[in-house]
């Protein structure tokens, strides 16, 4: 019998659809782009197909502030996937932007032990592969 030597597995990539496409084109621009209720203003989450405040179908996206402020987050340190396995210990956090939406993302280019609810923060984007971008968070100034 023979063992087989682990094979490095990568993250998993998502994969944009009709619903999500804006986010990720945006994403790859460099731009926060984000579903917005025509009908009472209030902005969604990704991929929304109407909106959560008044059950509207009219919806557009549009081009977020990109700031915001950690609003709560963790560090892994426990081994969940073999693709973040380098990354360990990692944060995940949930951003609560200007517009009032809170997204989950992390927060990088600061160590896990410095980071803070209430911390101001921006958006940056990191590519994770076949020219897909995600949003991060770093610290931004007052």
């Amino acid at each position: 019998m023979t063992t087989a030597e682990p094979q490095a597995q990568s993250k998993p990539i998502p994969r944009p659809d009709e619903a999500s496409l804006e986010f990720f084109e945006g994403a790859r621009r460099g731009e926060l782009m984000l579903s917005r209720c025509i009908a009472c203003g209030a902005w969604l989450a990704p991929a929304a197909r109407i909106c959560t405040e008044c059950l509207s179908e009219d919806l557009r996206w549009e081009r977020a502030s990109g700031r915001g402020v950690v609003f709560t987050f963790g560090v892994m340190h426990q081994f969940y996937h073999d693709g973040f396995i380098d990354e360990l210990p990692y944060n995940v956090a949930v951003v609560e932007l200007e517009e009032g939406l809170r997204l989950n993302s992390n927060i990088v280019n600061v160590p896990n032990e410095a980071i803070r609810v209430g911390m101001p923060v921006a958006v940056t984007f990191s590519e994770q592969g076949d020219g897909i971008y995600l949003p991060r968070f770093e610290p931004a100034g007052d």
